[in-house]
């Protein structure tokens, strides 16, 4: 009897982060400080929203998903990059693949809509100021936030379904350090150009249909500032608005290009730049653009080093007393 030594696997292996590229180390060790600093710094921005009652406004609560998704965001993809560079371990299984792209889509797609949403509070905010305490209250700031989460969930859960269905006919190796939906299609024999229509139009619905919104918002904006008498409204309106657009460009650039240009699937180099700027870069940068600028969340960390100060300072005059 014939004994056949080769199991079947369904695991893929994840060839990594241009593995052609000579000190390689040196940049997975980068992105590894680039991580650690995005975690700091968003959970720090979160943290101070949520302690300081100056920041309990619904710019503020959207600010703080914000950096929850964006921690989220990359910590979907850099722990497992690192941990399989270091350990030499490529392989990620069938299980873990759907769970990587299924994570990865909702919270990008739920950015998107989150950042067409705060386009819109800062178009209430400043174009009809009297009616925002209405059109932008707490309780309607938190239905916009879980109606991103649940939009960005389903539309999400449609493509890691289909991606994964499809049969495998080449070796399960995928160009990429992340499971990643275009990335998967050039391992199926399937004829796939119906789906990738489908992405188009996705894409069209959740990427430029909201930087439409947003573009068209900001646009309103700029007119409003520029008919204000007051200077300090202008630069407070503006210093804001620039804080958000930075990371609008930052973030929809690369999503445009890795969804919406033609033959995106057949160039897993530039997706592999683009999704490392996407879902690496643009959370480190984001708490930096918000917090270098607003005068708000600056006054709420020194207020909040400052009473920590004072603490110490009373319980080590206590503690010489006793």
């Amino acid at each position: 009897m014939e004994i056949n030594n080769k199991s079947v696997t369904t695991d893929f292996i994840l060839l990594g982060l241009w593995p052609k590229l000579s000190h390689l180390v040196i940049i997975v060790c980068l992105i590894l400080l680039v991580y650690i600093i995005a975690v700091m710094g968003n959970s720090v921005l979160f943290l101070l929203i949520w302690l300081d009652s100056r920041l309990h406004s619904p710019m503020y609560f959207l600010l703080s998903q914000l950096s929850l998704i964006d921690v989220a965001l990359i910590s979907t993809t850099v722990p497992k990059m690192v941990t399989n560079f270091f350990s030499g371990k490529r392989t990620i299984s069938q299980t873990g693949c759907g769970a990587q792209i299924f994570f990865s889509l909702t919270l990008g797609i739920s950015e998107c809509l989150l950042l067409t949403l705060m386009s819109y509070d800062r178009y209430i905010a400043i174009c009809n100021p009297l009616r925002y305490s209405v059109l932008m209250s707490h309780t309607i700031s938190k239905q916009m936030v879980i109606g991103s989460w649940v939009g960005g969930a389903i539309t999400s859960l449609v493509h890691t379904a289909y991606a994964m269905h499809l049969s495998i006919c080449h070796p399960r190796e995928i160009p990429h350090f992340l499971c990643e939906v275009m990335a998967l299609l050039n391992l199926t024999c399937e004829n796939v150009s119906g789906y990738v229509k489908s992405v188009v139009i996705s894409s069209f619905l959740v990427v430029l249909i909201p930087l439409s919104l947003i573009l068209t918002s900001y646009i309103h904006i700029f007119l409003a500032v520029l008919r204000m008498n007051s200077l300090e409204g202008k630069n407070k309106a503006l210093a804001t608005c620039f804080s958000h657009l930075c990371v609008v460009s930052l973030y929809f650039g690369p999503a445009i290009l890795v969804y919406m240009r033609p033959g995106s699937s057949k160039t897993p180099q530039i997706n592999q730049s683009l999704f490392m700027f996407n879902a690496i870069i643009t959370p480190m940068l984001n708490p930096l653009i918000y917090s270098l600028r607003n005068k708000d969340v600056i006054a709420a960390m020194k207020s909040i080093v400052i009473s920590r100060c004072l603490l110490k300072k009373v319980k080590r005059h206590l503690g010489c007393r006793t």
